[in-house]
């Protein structure tokens, strides 16, 4: 559970987006976000001039700092009709379980998934020259796991103790590595990021020196899952780093826009619709979106608003019998 909260702490600068409608035609649109310099900020910004691109000036936005995930779904039990936040799905379900922070309140089985937005992934990289091919080859080896108590941290700590490493591989203290710099000078043999891909500085070290991305097994993947749902296996696509033309399969925290069955079908299908209808915009701003493309709504985990199944059905987006 260690990683859960490593990954909920990462996310307690999360957006929240609570929307007053005015009529079916124009609404206001709060959008509060994380901290005005986290990459949240930057991203509820990003989305406002996006929606309101989309429905041509029907809605007002108004981008505002938020409190955080945690706050941002117990927020939910107040039943605003126009109330939209963004969580990891394992954080929903914690409150759903009552787990804590949360107390037990059926009300939580009220919240409803409206669309993805960009996930945070582990990336493990290591020099292409170091010899080291894959998770097992680290025996031996230092890795910079990141800062302490990161989510980099957190999901290193626990992929070397699934795959019996933590005893073979020496983890460098983050506040004294260096960073990229430690691996750039062979100081390490690896070191751990976390982000939503690209990541501006995996891409700096790609240019800079011939690079490889390290893929987690399958089946270590499924251990760690097992003791928490708040992380997901997650695939970065190849070329998306310079010199990286293959697959790496990674851990990631799956994160999505919900609101509740209060919101009207009506605002729910109008907000999923524009969003959608903007995400290319979106990739061409900010690369980081585009890792939300429409499998990734499989992974929200929470039940489907009636007004976001809408527009799924009718663009048709496959959807899980669980989602419906």
């Amino acid at each position: 559970m260690r990683l859960v909260r490593a990954f909920a702490a990462l996310w307690c600068c999360g957006l929240v987006w609570h929307a007053v409608a005015a009529d079916a035609k124009e609404a206001t649109i709060a959008v509060h976000a994380g901290k005005s310099d986290s990459a949240n900020y930057v991203l509820a910004k990003q989305f406002a001039e996006a929606l309101a691109l989309a429905d041509n000036g029907a809605f007002t936005l108004v981008v505002e700092e938020s409190q955080g995930s945690v706050q941002n779904v117990m927020d939910s039990l107040k039943g605003d009709n126009n109330y939209i936040f963004t969580a990891a799905p394992g954080v929903i379900a914690q409150a759903q379980r009552g787990d804590k922070p949360f107390d037990s309140n059926p009300s939580y089985d009220q919240i409803r998934a409206l669309f993805p937005i960009p996930p945070q992934v582990v990336h493990w990289v290591v020099r292409q020259d170091s010899g080291i091919k894959n998770f097992e080859d680290l025996a031996g080896h230092s890795i910079v796991p990141g800062a302490r108590g990161s989510v980099s941290e957190r999901a290193t700590e626990e992929a070397l103790q699934s795959l019996s490493l933590d005893k073979s591989v020496q983890v460098i203290d983050a506040e004294n590595g260096g960073g990229a710099n430690t691996l750039k000078s062979k100081q390490a043999g690896a070191l751990a990021l976390t982000g939503s891909y690209p990541m501006p500085a995996v891409s700096e070290m790609a240019r800079a020196m011939p690079i490889r991305l390290l893929s987690l097994p399958h089946d270590a993947i499924a251990r760690i899952h097992a003791t928490d749902d708040n992380i997901a296996e997650i695939t970065i696509p190849k070329g998306i780093y310079p010199g990286v033309d293959y697959e790496v399969v990674t851990l990631g925290l799956p994160t999505g826009a919900y609101t509740t069955q209060a919101m009207s079908n009506a605002t729910a299908y109008a907000i999923t619709k524009a969003f959608w209808s903007q995400r290319f915009n979106l990739a061409r701003k900010n690369p980081a979106w585009i890792a939300v493309v429409p499998s990734r709504v499989a992974a929200l985990g929470a039940k489907l608003h009636k007004g976001a199944l809408r527009y799924y059905l009718e663009a048709g987006i496959k959807v899980p019998a669980t989602l419906r």
